[in-house]
Order: structure tokens, then sequence, then C-alpha cells
């Protein structure tokens, strides 16, 4: 595959990616943080955080073989 193709598809899959892992984020967060303590809601949003940076990562590193 082309570089310049392989850039394109994954420029929307990331997309596509952070769309889908930010709703589903947003989902779990109001489904189980409303009575969660404060403390717990930061090592959530911490983990949210940093836990979509392995796929994105993969799909970066796919994104860059020639």
């Amino acid at each position: 595959m082309k570089p310049r193709r392989r850039k394109i598809i994954g420029i929307c899959l990331l997309l596509a990616f952070i769309a889908v892992y930010s709703l589903a984020t947003l989902a779990l967060s109001t489904a189980v943080l409303p009575q969660a303590s404060p403390g717990i809601e930061l090592l959530f949003y911490a983990a949210a955080g940093l836990l979509w940076t392995i796929p994105a990562a993969m799909i970066l590193s796919w994104m860059a073989k020639t």
C-alpha cells in the first residue's frame, strides 16, 4: 500500500477511534461515577486519559510503515 493512502486511512481510523473512545468514556463515566468519591474520579479520568494512547500509537506506527 502506498504511504499516502496508508496515512489517509490511518487518519480516518484515528479520528473514528477517538470519537468512539470519547463517547464510550463519557457513557461509562456517567453510569459509574455519579456516586464515586473524588479520588476514584481522578483515577478514572487519569486512566481514561492515558489509555487511548496505546491504540493511537499502534495506528500511528502502522501509518509510518513503508
